[in-house]
């Protein structure tokens, strides 16, 4: 059974007010933490506020969509377009694909 079908199963036996303020809090919650990463630096890797940090960050993240460059133990490369990210981390000495956070799209062709 996927997510939605059981949400969508569990609702009706949920009062309608009780629904109302979870979402309230739940949308709070993670504009809250949306805000917070906004203005906190990314811990060193391997401190105490690193999985503090990490937590945060996927709730405020909604979905991945709003996931930060610059995080605990990764490091993102700014790179002009026109520079071949493999000759980027051939300088660098890091392994190939480390020097973003998440994995590009897959793309059949590149774009003309």
């Amino acid at each position: 059974m996927d997510p939605s079908s059981f949400v969508s199963a569990l609702l009706p036996f949920i009062p309608a007010q009780y629904v109302g303020a979870i979402v309230d809090w739940g949308s709070f919650l993670i504009a809250a933490a949306a805000l917070t990463m906004r203005y906190w630096r990314p811990p060193a890797p391997g401190s105490r506020a690193a999985m503090v940090w990490m937590v945060v960050s996927a709730i405020a993240q909604a979905r991945k969509w709003n996931l930060p460059a610059y995080q605990p133990g990764k490091k993102a490369v700014m790179v002009p377009a026109t520079v071949p990210r493999q000759e980027v981390e051939k300088r660098l000495d890091v392994p190939p694909g480390s020097t973003r956070p998440g994995k590009p799209p897959a793309r059949a062709a590149p774009p003309a």
